[in-house]
């Protein structure tokens, strides 16, 4: 596992140095001037560099460490479970596993992986107007408690933010962009399937003087109508009575009377219905 998470880390180092994000001067590594970059990353690196090292970004405490309290005596060191390392703020943990048709586990860890940043029921407003929030496990050192100020709280939140323009799904195996096999294991679709008949059929009677191997197999993107069929089970282009009959769109009505009398017409509410409130802190 240490020999495995060296190598995790050696090559996130070079991709970090690569993409510009890190510097190596005389041996060290040290995070790049982020003028370099756009917009957005000027403003979220400074906050994000400050949220990994648990200091304070901006505001009149800009550089100090986050106020922490400790109402637990600080713990030992406990043994280190089996298929699990530690290296220099790096961690591997690969003793969670799931079985091929543990479907129940296979939730959980979906759930777990997809879980928000902070809990509700742990994040508090204390009698000096300061954000009291609490851990789930207590720290080594017996903390249980980050206290910041508001503008303090909403400055660790915006370094979670990911960038813009930025891959938050990362694919491996044989489904990454670049694999060999990714064809075989990747549906094609119908139309892929009909082209490469009719291309045999065609390459069988006449040959082709002609190439365009620029033209994609496929579209990149997927119809609205198709997109609420996939998710929503909503055919959007067969007539919901016969369902052979194809529909296709009239018109595009967007005056308000207009489709209150149309909707009063059909026996239909012509109000939406109200929103309802953000569920608080504490209701079930």
């Amino acid at each position: 596992m240490h020999a495995l998470l060296q190598t995790v880390i050696a090559r996130l180092m070079k991709m970090l140095t690569r993409r510009g994000v890190l510097v190596e001067d005389m041996g060290q590594t040290y995070l790049a001037e982020p003028d370099a970059d756009g917009e957005e990353a000027r403003t979220l690196r400074p906050l994000q560099a400050a949220a990994i090292t648990y200091r304070i970004a901006f505001g009149p405490r800009a550089g100090q460490k986050v106020l922490t309290l400790r109402g637990a005596m600080p713990r030992e060191d406990s043994a280190r479970q089996p298929l699990c390392a530690d290296i220099d703020g790096f961690s591997l943990h690969a003793a969670v596993r799931v079985e091929a048709h543990d479907r129940k586990r296979l939730e959980q860890l979906c759930r777990y992986i997809t879980r928000p940043a902070l809990s509700d029921e742990r994040v508090q407003v204390n009698a000096a107007g300061q954000v009291e929030l609490k851990l789930k496990t207590p720290w080594r050192d017996g903390t249980t408690h980050l206290v910041l100020s508001p503008l303090e709280f909403m400055q660790r939140l915006a370094a979670l933010v990911p960038r813009p323009r930025l891959h938050l799904i990362r694919f491996h195996g044989v489904l990454a962009p670049n694999a060999k096999l990714r064809s075989l294991v990747v549906p094609q679709g119908p139309e892929v399937e009909e082209r490469a008949t009719a291309a045999v059929a065609a390459s069988e009677c006449v040959v082709q003087t002609e190439t365009n191997p620029d033209r994609p197999d496929r579209p990149h993107r997927i119809a609205w109508a198709r997109l609420l069929k996939r998710v929503f089970d909503i055919d959007m282009q067969h007539c919901p009575n016969c369902g052979a009959g194809e529909l296709k769109i009239i018109a595009a009505i967007l005056e308000r009377p207009v489709i209150e009398k149309i909707l009063t017409h059909l026996g239909l509410d012509p109000q939406p219905p109200p929103r309802g409130r953000a569920r608080e802190a504490r209701q079930d």
